[in-house]
């Protein structure tokens, strides 16, 4: 079962409410110097010349490094009996070099996700961790990354055979 903050019951029980979902993405990859955090709620401006808002969260970060607001689009992972989680994040603008990295490697990057709310982004509501990115394809102006898990059906089973040399206890 998972465990929902009382912010999060109220704003969902109120008829409207001030609350504002907020996504926090993490993306790592060996070829990036840093991993990328990305918000998609400018909840403080961090500069004005480059204009540059983010959000700063301790999730996944252990100095409280911001995450940077991008627009974006997110189709938040399902959870369904048939198939792994998957997602999908459109983000407008992403920087080239950053693209390039991500559409051109054969090894994928990882991506995890949080839901959280702007007025508590260090409580987290919902997390998607290490999911894999799939694809990657930039379609003018903006980048499409499709991200999942691996699926539970494709793990291989028995991991380890039942024999004496391994699992001693069981023939004793």
């Amino acid at each position: 079962m998972r465990t929902i903050s009382f912010n999060a019951r109220l704003a969902a029980d109120a008829e409207s409410t001030d609350e504002i979902e907020v996504v926090l993405i993490k993306i790592t990859h060996p070829l990036l110097d840093a991993p990328i955090r990305l918000s998609s709620d400018n909840t403080e401006r961090l500069s004005v010349d480059p204009l540059a808002y983010v959000t700063r969260s301790t999730w996944l970060t252990d100095d409280g490094s911001p995450f940077k607001f991008i627009l974006m689009g997110t189709q938040i992972p399902d959870e369904t009996s048939e198939e792994a989680p998957s997602g999908n994040i459109v983000i407008a603008d992403l920087d080239s070099e950053i693209a390039e990295v991500l559409c051109s490697t054969t090894v994928p990057a990882t991506v995890s996700m949080a839901l959280v709310y702007a007025s508590s982004p260090d409580v987290v509501e919902h997390e998607f961790l290490d999911m894999k990115l799939r694809s990657a394809e930039i379609d003018g102006d903006q980048i499409v990354l499709s991200f999942s898990k691996e699926p539970v059906l494709e793990e291989s089973y028995p991991a380890a055979r039942m024999t004496k040399e391994r699992f001693p206890g069981l023939y004793a």
